[in-house]
């Protein structure tokens, strides 16, 4: 079933699966903001939690017991319940025996969407109904719908940046390095795609990013909060970029470290909950 909020300008529709945006529509020109799942990659724009990416071994262990997730973690794949309010939709899940058997915390998690204006504000809120201490990690994985060639769109950044690049080796042959960049655009390249595999940043300063097509403003993403902010598209010939900032990040090198203590991991003590937010603007 999906479900639809919609003002004078935009029209969003949503689906329980992994509570994920389907549709995103400017009602003036009826353009769809969002990829749609059909080149390469089937994911739309899901929530990364607990798990950003994977462990290097593709487990994990808790209290001497070893437990499997698939990348970025259980609410992609999960069917979520949604309450329908007027101006707002809430999707939910609960930990449950499926949950359980993958995390072995019991958690409530939250998404919730809401329209003004031209913007999707979109909320999270995650709660630890666990009795010890509940480690996770949380990404956002958006993509968004190219209608010309990868190349001819621009990524500009809100502030002129000096943050640093993450490279990793995705055969994991390389130690990870920090590199020094400085910036205020990227020009979408196919060519850093294939040699980045996923072009990672860390201590920007901008709030948003805002995706250009010429001199024309296409949609704009809020970044403000989020440590690292991941750029990928499918390594075929696909028309569509994600947007992806991030709280945690995945392995990229040989060792899988203590669940609780991997870089970005978050911890929320029994019955303490945690919130954050983004939008996306359609210009």
């Amino acid at each position: 079933m999906a479900y639809i909020l919609e003002n004078d300008v935009l029209q969003l529709e949503c689906t329980q699966k992994g509570g994920e945006m389907l549709h995103l529509v400017k009602k003036s020109t009826g353009r769809e903001t969002l990829y749609q799942g059909d080149q390469g990659w089937s994911g739309r724009n899901p929530s990364l939690f607990p798990m950003v990416g994977n462990t290097y071994t593709k487990d994990y262990e808790i209290d001497g017991k070893k437990y499997a997730m698939k990348n970025h973690g259980l609410i992609r794949y999960a069917t979520l319940k949604c309450e329908s309010k007027e101006d707002k939709l809430v999707f939910s899940l609960d930990a449950n025996e499926e949950t359980l058997a993958q995390y072995p915390f019991n958690f409530h998690f939250e998404i919730g969407y809401k329209l003004d204006g031209n913007k999707v504000l979109i909320n999270y809120h995650i709660k630890n109904n666990d009795e010890r201490d509940m480690p996770f990690g949380f990404g956002l994985h958006p993509g968004f719908k190219l209608d010309d060639e990868f190349s001819t769109y621009t990524l500009d950044f809100e502030k002129e940046e000096n943050a640093k690049q993450l490279l990793f080796d995705p055969s994991y042959e390389k130690n990870v390095e920090y590199q020094d960049v400085a910036f205020k655009e990227w020009k979408l390249s196919r060519d850093d795609v294939k040699k980045y595999a996923t072009i990672i940043y860390k201590d920007l300063k901008s709030s948003f990013v805002t995706l250009k097509h010429g001199d024309d403003e296409v949609v704009r993403v809020s970044i403000e909060g989020y440590p690292y902010l991941a750029l990928w598209t499918h390594d075929s010939e696909s028309d569509f970029l994600c947007i992806e900032p991030w709280y945690s990040h995945g392995d990229f090198e040989k060792e899988t470290p203590n669940f609780y203590h991997r870089e970005g991991t978050m911890i929320l003590k029994p019955n303490e909950e945690w919130t954050c937010s983004y939008w996306i603007e359609v210009l």
